[in-house]
């Protein structure tokens, strides 16, 4: 697996994707969700790259960006509420979103 090369952005981007699919479908709100708090073009880069990835590459370069960047600072608080706020983006916190959300914390954390 390549070392990801992200900015802060594109993690971001890559993240909240990950959480959108994470019940194996990304709704209308969860994608103009998703553009309100990232620009288009970084979108559309990182979509392509997602939309290449199984799930366990997708964990992989996500693990490596958190801890081979310092976009957190080693404090991960603002990344789980950036997390949490993509899972309800749609109005709800379903199952897997919930279960996805409680793996990435234990694996980051």
């Amino acid at each position: 697996m390549g070392s990801t090369n992200w900015s802060k952005q594109e993690l971001l981007t890559y993240l909240m994707l990950y959480i959108a699919h994470s019940d194996l479908h990304e709704s209308r709100t969860e994608y103009e969700y998703l553009l309100s708090r990232v620009d288009a073009e970084t979108y559309g880069n990182i979509k392509d790259e997602f939309d290449k990835d199984n799930d366990y590459q997708s964990i992989s370069k996500i693990v490596d960006a958190v801890r081979s960047k310092q976009h957190y600072n080693a404090d991960l608080t603002e990344l789980f509420a950036d997390i949490k706020l993509m899972a309800f983006a749609d109005g709800t916190f379903d199952h897997m979103e919930n279960a996805t959300y409680n793996h990435l914390k234990k694996i980051l954390s």
